[in-house]
């Protein structure tokens, strides 16, 4: 804040809006992540042992209500077609937040080994 206010005189109305805005969202994308209260670790699953997979990765993001309840569980990412994301899914929906009043969207990645 201090680099800020020593530019206030030097600058119009328009240019402080912009940095509000910057700040406004350079402060969203730093938050913390979510509190996590419960934590259920995915399955490896059959499918991946059968195909001889051993390991692998799932990006998802979860959408979590105000009072700290997965809600829904999208995959951005996986690194093996398809083989770990409804292990993913499932153990995801499960996890529960610390409550923040409002609703939010967390992303993470989860990573398998046999």
């Amino acid at each position: 804040m201090s680099l800020i206010t020593s530019f206030l005189p030097k600058m119009s109305r328009s240019g402080l809006g912009l940095i509000g805005a910057v700040l406004i969202a350079a402060s969203a994308i730093a938050a913390p992540p979510p509190k996590v209260l419960k934590k259920v670790p995915p399955e490896f699953p059959a499918a991946a042992v059968k195909k001889g997979v051993t390991s692998g990765t799932v990006k998802a993001q979860l959408a979590i209500a105000a009072d700290g309840k997965v809600t829904e569980v999208t995959i951005l990412e996986t690194s093996s077609p398809k083989l770990f994301d409804r292990a993913v899914i499932e153990a995801l929906m499960e996890w529960r937040f610390e409550g923040s009043g409002e609703k939010r969207t967390h992303e993470m990645t989860l990573v398998f080994n046999e």
